[in-house]
This record gives C-alpha cells, structure tokens and sequence, in this order.
C-alpha cells in the first residue's frame, strides 16, 4: 500500500490566489500544526485568501476544527481581512463544523471547487515534523479555545478538555 494511501497528508499550492489546500485522508490532531504553520507563513507573506479541499477528507477531530477557528480569527484581525473557504464539505464533515459554530466563522461552500490536477502541477505536499508531547498539549489546548473563542456555545462541549490540558500544562 502506498504511503499517500496511509499517511494523512495536505497537498498545497501556495502560488494559487486564494491559496489551496488540499486534505487527503484525516485531518486530526497528529497533523493540524503544520496547517497552522503553512497558513501562518501564508499570512506572513500577504496572501490572505485560502481555500480548503474537503473532498479526500476521510475525518476530522475537534483540534484541527480549532486550528482552522483559529486561522479564521487571526484573518479576521488582518487590516483587510482575509478570506478562509472550505470547499467540497461532506454532509458529516458539515455537522461537525456547524455543531461547532464555525460555519459563522467562515465561509462554507458544498458545492464543486476545481477538479483535481488545477493546481497546474503546482502541489506539494505540506511535510508535518514530529512534536513533542508537550508540543502537541499546547495544540490541542489553544485549539480548543478557539472553538470557544468562534462560539460561546462550545465552552461546556469542551469544558473537561480545558480543564485537563490546562492542569497538564501547568505541571509542566
């Protein structure tokens, strides 16, 4: 089996305006850092306007769903402020992300985006570098309180979540 098949993986093109990003397997807490990372560099450089693939996206978790919070929040402190797409949403995925409050966040499109191979060969794949433990707390943690931050609503979906990385991380 072929590690593509296996391994999670983002497929980017940072040259594409909105800048694209596609996910091919799960979306999780293993591998939303280097998202947050790609995106932040993307910002960092001007280029504001992303789109997100959820054609390939086999799942999700309540961490990457932050992440993306999170970049929503930080697009909205841009002085113009910028634009973050989720095209080709399944209906699971949409529950999730409307259970959560994000679809007010940002902008959620079901319908088609541009078929596979548009990137004009320009994709790469976003490598995702190994993080500690304490790394991977602090992920989960901020992320969490982005979904807080994006909607009220979530705080009691999450409360034991916070609470538990919090102590964690103050022990550290």
């Amino acid at each position: 089996m072929s590690e593509t098949v296996t391994k999670p993986v983002y497929l980017v093109d940072p040259y594409a305006d909105p800048v694209v990003v596609r996910i091919e397997g799960r979306a999780n807490f293993q591998n939303s850092a280097c998202l947050r990372d790609f995106v932040t560099e993307m910002l960092r450089q001007g280029k504001s306007r992303v789109m997100v693939d959820f054609l390939h996206c086999t799942s999700m978790d309540s961490t990457f769903l932050g992440v993306l919070a999170g970049i929503a929040l930080e697009m909205r402190k841009l002085p113009q402020p910028g634009l973050l797409v989720l095209s080709r949403v399944g209906a699971r995925n949409l529950e999730l992300i409307r259970n959560l409050g994000l679809h007010r966040l940002l902008t959620v499109d079901t319908g088609s985006a541009p078929e596979d191979g548009d990137a004009n060969g320009r994709e790469e794949s976003l490598e995702c570098a190994d993080r500690s433990e304490l790394e991977n707390a602090r992920l989960v943690y901020e992320a969490h309180q982005n979904l807080v931050a994006a909607d009220e609503n979530n705080r009691n979906k999450f409360q034991d979540v916070l609470t538990f990385l919090r102590n964690r991380l103050e022990q550290r």
